[in-house]
Formats: C-alpha cells, sequence, structure tokens
C-alpha cells in the first residue's frame, strides 16, 4: 500500500477539524469587564483606575514602619465591585500625595486566616470587610480608619493629620471613561502628573 494513499485522507480530515475549530472560536463569548458585578476581571488598578503602579505596594509594612513613614492601607479584592469603585479614589491618593505617604494597598485574599496579633503584619489592622482604609502616622499610630467607600477628602485631612502636611490647593475628580474605566485627576492643578 503506498504511504500518500493512505495518509492523505488523513491530513485532509485533520485540516478539515482544525478548520471547524477555529471557525467555533469565532463565535466564542467575549470577555467583558464590569465594574458594578463582583467578578474578576484581572488587577483593578490598571483596569478601572489607570494606574497599574500601585501594586504590587513598593514595600511592606513592617518595612515602612522601620523608616517611619506615614502609611495609607487600603484593603481591597479584585473581584468585588465595592473595591473597583473605590480603585479610583486609591489612584487619587498617589496622585495627591506622592511621596509624601507609603500607600499599600493589600489584597485581602492573602490575609484570610493569618493572626491579627503583630501590628506590623497587614492582617493586624483588616476588620474583615472591603474596601478598608487605614492611615497610620510616622509613629505607627491609627489616626483613621474606615470601611466601605470613604472619600477622598475624609482620607485626605486623616494624611494631613499623619502627616503635618498641609492638604494640596487643588482637588481630585474622578473621570470615567466608559462603563469600566476611570481615572483621578488633578482640578486646579497645571502641571502633568
Amino acid at each position: 500500500m503506498d504511504p500518500d494513499t493512505f495518509f492523505r485522507p488523513m491530513a485532509q480530515m485533520l485540516k478539515a477539524m482544525m478548520s471547524l475549530g477555529m471557525s467555533l472560536l469565532l463565535f466564542a463569548i467575549p470577555a467583558n469587564a464590569a465594574r458594578d458585578t463582583n467578578s474578576y476581571d484581572g488587577n483593578i488598578y490598571p483596569i478601572y483606575a489607570g494606574n497599574g503602579s500601585l501594586v504590587p505596594p513598593p514595600n511592606t509594612l513592617s518595612e515602612s514602619l522601620n523608616k517611619k513613614r506615614p502609611i495609607v492601607i487600603v484593603y481591597y479584592l479584585d473581584d468585588s465591585a465595592a473595591s473597583k469603585a473605590f480603585a479610583p479614589v486609591v489612584s487619587g491618593l498617589s496622585l495627591v500625595w506622592g511621596s509624601e505617604i507609603d500607600l499599600l494597598p493589600f489584597t485581602t485574599d492573602d490575609l484570610q486566616g493569618k493572626g491579627k496579633d503583630d501590628p506590623r503584619e497587614p492582617s493586624y489592622y483588616w476588620h474583615g470587610n472591603i474596601p478598608q482604609v487605614v492611615v497610620l502616622d510616622k509613629t505607627g499610630q491609627v489616626v483613621f480608619d474606615q470601611e466601605g467607600l470613604v472619600s477622598i477628602d475624609s482620607i485626605n485631612a486623616a494624611i494631613t493629620t499623619a502627616t503635618g502636611i498641609s492638604e494640596p490647593p487643588f482637588s481630585i475628580t474622578i473621570k470615567t471613561f466608559n462603563e469600566y474605566s476611570s481615572e483621578p485627576s488633578k482640578d486646579g492643578y497645571a502641571d502633568p502628573r
């Protein structure tokens, strides 16, 4: 028997199956990100706040405490509608305060089941709800601890207390570009970020 006679029909059948498989992929349902659902869409900071540089945090809580830095801890989950809605506020804090604070967003997935006995660990301050914002002064004392969609103004006031630095003379607004993408912007401030 000639090998071409045997393999040619198999090759044609394989091509037909691959063509059918590729055609079915064209009809697959596309993935959609949605700010108002508890679905996992990926890391929320680049998607919903336009700032992927927030995670992972540049240093640990312990390192920030050792350096005696004012700290803003934000507890979130990537698959939480409330955390998605709050992400632009966190990005706004970075925009307003820059290097004056250590901004430490922590996903609570990593904190599940960890002890609450060491103030140098993020699990110590977490109440079990998201989002949650905790502001620590240079000595590590809690000056602000709120759960939910906290206003940027109340967080800024706590950071002013923690740092001793006046709030900047501009305000932050959250601009929404479409159904899932927002970004903070400085009002009354001409310099680019």
